[in-house]
């Protein structure tokens, strides 16, 4: 990006900012269902986290509103983009946790409805168009990163309204495109960084493998299959969870970017699903608070940092980052990957 666009700020303003959505409306999600532990207490978290959470969606929506008017040109790099393309379907899964939350909170379902339907029907449009440039344009191999995972993970947020909306039939199709991407996702994101680790920059990005079975273990539960299904997905989500934990030194080490928000939603989501099994078996309650109270540290952290970024200008920059190539490619490939 050449020109009066590179040095204002709100051209770089992409849909990665939809990230800090998805982690307060998640959790304000956790903070609900820690409602039969924490009483009363709890349900007044939930509901200012979650009015954090719409306040900042509406926030982003009318800056990138502002943003495609001044910099078109800006948005249509982020769609071309080998990795930031993905990003793209966080707005959509904004929108769904957005109506989740109307319908957790007892708000009028046919708004609950609506929004819920515009967001299942932009993820469709989301996860048809990635999986389009995949098989279409084909992806390098060195951009096969964690981010993937976020169209892959929108499909089964659905069933989460969906089933309390009363469409468990419409929830259960899209968490069957979900469930059969992620672990074809998966495979080819472990063989990419099996031969060329992630950036340093990109190391919050591990976080975002913990949000698949963690979401399809809370789906499994909302579409009335708990039990060992939902058992299976935690602990799937604990052990990439416990991976990604491994990394905060390095991460701890790289200066903060909106790519630490990747820590946020998959935080949120073990906590949910850990939560939701403390309901039916009391040993899962240490955890389950434990992580609740992780989440709720780093999602405060991450936001006071991007706040402190802001007024520095550190975070509305161009990114200069190559992706790393993988042994035997004999070009690197494109630059500004987050």
């Amino acid at each position: 990006m050449n020109g009066p666009a590179a040095r204002a700020p709100l051209a770089h303003l992409g849909p990665q900012w939809y990230a800090p959505v998805m982690g307060w409306a998640g959790l304000a999600l956790a903070w609900h269902r820690a409602e039969p532990l924490f009483g009363p207490a709890a349900a007044k978290v939930s509901g200012a986290t979650g009015v954090v959470a719409a306040a900042v969606f509406i926030g982003v929506t009318i800056a990138s509103m502002l943003r495609l008017a001044r910099h078109r040109q800006a948005l249509v790099e982020d769609l071309g983009h080998p990795v930031r393309h993905a990003f793209v379907a966080a707005f959509p899964i904004s929108i769904l946790l957005l109506a989740t939350l109307a319908v957790a909170f007892g708000g009028p379902q046919p708004a609950a409805a609506g929004l819920w339907l515009l967001g299942l029907v932009l993820q469709f449009g989301c996860t048809s168009w990635v999986l389009s440039r995949v098989l279409m344009r084909g992806v390098a191999w060195p951009a096969m990163t964690p981010v993937m995972f976020i169209p892959i993970v929108g499909n089964v947020v659905v069933p989460l309204g969906g089933a309390a909306l009363g469409r468990s039939d419409v929830s259960w199709l899209f968490f069957g495109i979900g469930a059969f991407l992620w672990p074809v996702f998966l495979t080819l994101v472990l063989a990419r960084t099996a031969q060329s680790p992630l950036p340093d920059r990109l190391l919050p990005a591990w976080f975002v493998p913990v949000a698949p079975p963690a979401v399809i273990g809370l789906s499994l539960i909302a579409l009335g299959h708990p039990g060992p299904p939902a058992l299976a997905m935690f602990g799937i989500a604990v052990l990439f969870l416990a991976i990604a934990l491994l990394m905060l030194p390095r991460i701890a080490a790289q200066p903060f970017g909106m790519p630490w928000w990747a820590m946020s939603f998959p935080l949120a989501a073990v906590s949910t699903l850990g939560l939701r099994l403390a309901d039916v078996n009391p040993a899962f309650r240490l955890p389950a608070q434990a992580l609740l109270a992780l989440t709720s540290v780093v999602v405060l952290y991450l936001t006071l940092s991007t706040v402190r970024g802001l007024r520095a200008g550190t975070l509305l920059v161009p990114e200069t980052i190559a992706i790393t190539p993988v042994r035997g490619d004999a070009v690197a490939g494109p630059k500004g990957i987050a």
